[in-house]
């Protein structure tokens, strides 16, 4: 599997990449098909997400897929009815935002890693817990 390009999220005020795909839990959970079609092997799921933490709330703010003028796609198409924002009620996992500079590549997924990670602690759509990861102290024996 080829790297793979990452969602978007907006956390503390601060745009930044996410190493997870909260809306892959929607269509399984929905039992609705993906209306996503791969486009390149960087992105696999064919579509990209941007996300926000807001009052420790997880949104889905914007969807980009079927990247030329003809077949763009909006939030409404797959939430009809919500021009602006999603709550994700549906998420409850971990997320992934990776910190700090990139110290490993791994030409697979979201395995590069980077010296921190952040996880935030998603329960029904709300924050429940947040750590962070230094992936550069030596592992104690």
């Amino acid at each position: 599997m080829t790297a793979q390009i990452s969602e978007t999220i907006i956390y503390k005020n601060e745009k930044r990449s996410l190493l997870s795909c909260p809306l892959d839990d929607f269509f399984l959970l929905s039992k609705t098909p993906s209306p996503f079609q791969m486009n390149c092997t960087t992105l696999w799921r064919g579509y990209l997400g941007i996300w926000e933490i807001k009052e420790e709330r997880l949104y889905l703010i914007k969807i980009q897929a079927g990247f030329d003028e003809v077949n763009q796609t909006s939030l409404q198409d797959i939430f009809p009815g919500f021009k602006d924002r999603v709550f994700a009620h549906w998420y409850t996992g971990q997320l992934r935002i990776p910190d700090g500079e990139q110290i490993e590549y791994m030409h697979m997924g979201f395995g590069s890693q980077y010296e921190r990670d952040i996880f935030l602690q998603i329960k029904q759509g709300v924050v429940e817990g947040v750590t962070i990861k230094s992936n550069t102290q030596a592992n104690s024996i």
